[in-house]
């Protein structure tokens, strides 16, 4: 990676942190989840670190986000589990291991793994995969994700100690569901669910809603 690829990495994750955080202090999420939207839908058309490929740049208007709905918004505990390791294999970062912190049990869609990166920076990683899944107009074959803090895709704990808060509304796919030369983590059995999620990103075409 050249330096001012680097750099421009540095700037793109500087202002993913800087979103979240905004998220974090809204006291209105529909609110919030609309600047989340304009402005992921800004940096994917503008930044220098975005993952669409040139063609899909060339006529992009806008991110699949469906319009938010309260009803997919949930505070739950982090519950104990026995304790699990899971290593995936990426082009980019090697392999990078996780260890299972616990289970949330989210209402209406079932058991989700909550997962810790076990190497440097740490941080939470919730992905999902539902039962919208690789169908045509649905959502991303290899899942979305929920939580990834170390990218800073945050939402905050919720008011109980060691709950948080999942809010299906800003899933999102990873960046190998637009570029194929990134290797991502994806949603493992744990964080699979039959049930359809009709909130959050979906997966298509790029350039449009």
């Amino acid at each position: 990676m050249t330096t001012l690829a680097a750099l421009d990495v540095a700037d793109w994750r500087r202002r993913v942190f800087a979103l979240y955080a905004a998220v974090r202090a809204s006291d209105d999420p529909a609110l919030a989840h609309e600047r989340w939207r304009r402005e992921r839908d800004a940096l994917l058309a503008t930044h220098p670190s975005t993952p669409l490929l040139p063609a899909d740049r060339a006529g992009f208007t806008g991110l699949p986000v469906e319009p938010y709905d309260p009803a997919w918004r949930f505070e739950v505990m982090v519950e104990p589990a026995e304790p699990r390791r899971m290593e995936v294999e990426t082009g980019t970062d090697g392999i990078v291991p996780f260890e299972l912190l616990g289970i949330a049990r989210v209402p209406g869609v079932g058991p989700l793994d909550v997962w810790r990166l076990a190497s440097y920076g740490g941080g939470v990683f919730i992905p999902v995969k539902d039962g919208l899944a690789g169908r045509p107009g649905g959502t991303y074959g290899g899942g979305r994700y929920l939580i990834d803090t170390i990218k800073g895709a945050d939402l905050g704990p919720g008011r109980s100690p060691g709950s948080v808060i999942l809010d299906f509304n800003f899933a999102y796919n990873p960046s190998c569901a637009y570029d194929p030369a990134w290797a991502c983590p994806l949603a493992q059995p744990g964080n699979t669910t039959a049930v359809p999620i009709p909130v959050g990103e979906r997966y298509g075409v790029a350039g449009g809603h």
